[in-house]
């Protein structure tokens, strides 16, 4: 279970507003970090990632992830070094300290679903060489087709859906 603290002004650790029930935060972290999980992600980073969310200037130390996660500083290393490969934290080194921060950026979905559009296209290229390979007429080949327009539809689309979030927010 997520602690937090109940003082008002205690810096990074935990971010948290006097005006906060710290219950109700340790509960929400703990709910949508399963809701995540649920969903495929790893449990602890999905924790990880959630703490981060949760934090009002979104980066903390792994000392203060452990803290508040009540978990070890390995646990938060292997958690990290999965949101770092995913695109979900990025790593930050503060001038003249040692020690890094993870930091989870204010448009965080945003970036990872625009990075989705480059996996996509992978996949697309992927598919078309076992069009190629298969043959286009083949029952494995018209599968693995109708794979390739689904998801070269699916780019077209999310470009479009990524355009207008862009408009909604300038």
């Amino acid at each position: 279970m997520v602690q937090v603290s109940e003082v008002g002004d205690v810096g990074d650790v935990g971010d948290v507003d006097a005006r906060r029930n710290p219950a109700a935060v340790s509960e929400f972290v703990e709910r949508f970090a399963a809701v995540l999980t649920d969903a495929g992600f790893p449990r602890m980073p999905a924790r990880v990632f959630t703490a981060l969310l949760t934090s009002d200037s979104g980066r903390l130390t792994s000392v203060e992830l452990g803290e508040l996660l009540q978990v070890s500083p390995a646990a938060v290393s292997g958690a990290v070094r999965y949101l770092t490969q995913v695109g979900l934290v990025t790593r930050e080194r503060e001038p003249g300290s040692r020690r890094d921060r993870y930091r989870v950026h204010d448009h965080v979905w945003y970036e990872v679903t625009a990075s989705r559009d480059r996996t996509l296209f992978r996949w697309e290229s992927g598919l078309a060489e076992g069009i190629e390979a298969l043959g286009p007429d083949t029952p494995a080949g018209q599968r693995l087709a109708e794979s390739l327009e689904f998801f070269a539809f699916l780019r077209v689309e999310l470009q479009q859906m990524m355009q207008r979030w862009r408009e909604r927010h300038d």
